[in-house]
């Protein structure tokens, strides 16, 4: 088969929990969108939360990917183990000055915010950039920081395989964000921009609840001379009364849904959710390659 730009596609599950049918529609679809093209797929663990992730539900992610019949290239990579890019990316950044400790507790954040973001979720205002030098020193003395970057006033746009042209302005959408945590765990934002472009990821598919976060890993790959890949956003599968999928909630768990159906069976139904095939079927990842099409795919979130 004939490589079309030379895809690289990624699998980046959070192993906090056994993936639920949500996390298969990404799975499959960011599988068929590179593979279709004659592209390559890698498998990044994204474990870097000691809290949420333990090493069983990782061990379990690969078994179910591979009972799926959703393989990948080389070995995978777990973030966990990765902490030394994180940090060197994040000295990289400090080092142009973009860097600086926030002391904010999470209350103390929420008052000083305003939820600008289409889900509500609260935009900061910047207040610690503002500190003096005593000021920071001061509260060192009785709280641990976690660590921002200051954004500019910046539009950022981008055409989204599935969505069509997007655009979000850094510090009105998103604000200075967290990219080291106060107990030192890097955040989401640095890390997935970081191993994105030393797996030599091109392509990535992943769900619409992570839209409004490309603005962010666009301007931190300029920031750190990286690469932009092409992204695709998917609709959400939602439960039946209109949650979205959670882990937590065990909502259409896998091991729930293995008691009831054969893999085929399984990407079957998510095949024909995604109109690849006309009816429910059982049918394999490999058979779906040929009839994976951009075009065909829902754009909006909907219940299964």
């Amino acid at each position: 088969m004939e490589t079309k730009r030379n895809i690289v596609g990624r699998f980046a599950p959070s192993p906090s929990g056994r993936m639920h049918l949500g996390n298969l529609w990404s799975c499959l679809l960011a599988w068929l969108a590179a593979r279709s093209a004659g592209g390559r797929m890698v498998l990044r663990l994204e474990d870097l939360d000691p809290d949420r992730c333990r090493p069983e539900y990782c061990d379990q992610i690969l078994r179910d990917l591979e009972w799926l019949g959703l393989d990948w290239d080389g070995i995978p990579v777990y973030q966990s183990r990765r902490t030394e890019f994180y940090a060197e990316a994040f000295r990289e950044l400090e080092g142009q000055g973009l860097i600086y400790p926030c002391f904010c507790t999470r209350a103390e954040r929420l008052a000083a915010s305003a939820p600008h973001r289409s889900d509500g979720s609260a935009v900061y205002d910047g207040g610690c950039g503002r500190l003096t030098a005593e000021e920071r020193a001061e509260l060192a003395k009785t709280r641990r920081p976690s660590w921002r970057v200051r954004v500019p006033e910046d539009t950022i746009t981008y055409s989204d395989l599935l969505q069509g042209d997007y655009y979000g302005n850094l510090k009105r959408d998103c604000g200075d964000f967290i990219l080291r945590r106060s107990d030192g765990v890097y955040a989401y934002q640095l890390a997935v921009v970081v191993d994105d472009g030393a797996m030599g990821v091109t392509q990535v598919v992943r769900g619409s609840d992570l839209l409004s976060s490309v603005p962010r890993q666009l301007w931190l790959q300029e920031r750190l001379g990286l690469p932009h890949p092409e992204y695709g956003h998917l609709p959400l599968l939602l439960a039946s009364d209109g949650r979205r999928l959670a882990k937590r909630d065990r909502d259409q768990e896998l091991g729930q849904l293995q008691i009831q159906y054969t893999a085929p069976e399984i990407v079957g139904r998510l095949a024909c959710a995604a109109k690849l095939i006309d009816r429910s079927e059982p049918i394999t990842p490999r058979e779906l390659l040929p009839l994976f099409s951009w075009e065909m795919l829902p754009k909006e979130d909907f219940s299964m």
